[in-house]
């Protein structure tokens, strides 16, 4: 079965937001890494003041809920807006579920990222439905995971 979780979007403090989430709901961090942390691609360069920020982060609530969050870059950052700054990311069991439910999710809505390959080990795509709600899709092959 698919897991559902939420995916927060922040401007910069992410951190420190996700600091004291750890602090109320106690737990370790299982995923924490920075825009630094990702490979150089002329598509998608991260300016210096960005390189900090937090990329993705990922705070185990319980053992069926996963609090997820990351800052926006500047280019990224356009786009968010106090009350539109959360996705809903759902993590698929297959690579073709994945794919059913991209494409039937961003039928007559906004493909932001296709599914593809990533350097986290993940296939990803994001998406705003025709609703304008904002969609995360993944599938983490255990094969691929490190």
């Amino acid at each position: 079965m698919a897991t559902i979780n939420s995916y927060i979007t922040f401007n910069g403090n992410c951190e420190e937001a996700f600091n004291l989430y750890r602090s109320v709901f106690g737990g370790e961090f299982a995923t924490i890494s920075k825009f630094r942390d990702m490979p150089d691609d002329p598509k998608y360069p991260v300016s210096e003041e960005d390189k900090d920020k937090i990329m993705h982060v990922s705070l185990p609530i319980s053992q069926e809920t996963v609090l997820m969050g990351s800052d926006t870059g500047a280019e990224w950052g356009k786009q968010f807006k106090q009350g539109n700054n959360f996705s809903i990311s759902i993590n698929a069991n297959s690579r073709e579920e994945a794919d059913t439910f991209f494409k039937a999710l961003s039928q007559d809505g906004e493909v932001v990222m296709p599914m593809s390959d990533t350097f986290w080990e993940s296939y990803f795509g994001m998406l705003t439905d025709r609703f304008g709600i904002q969609w995360m899709v993944s599938y983490d092959d255990p094969s691929r995971v490190k």
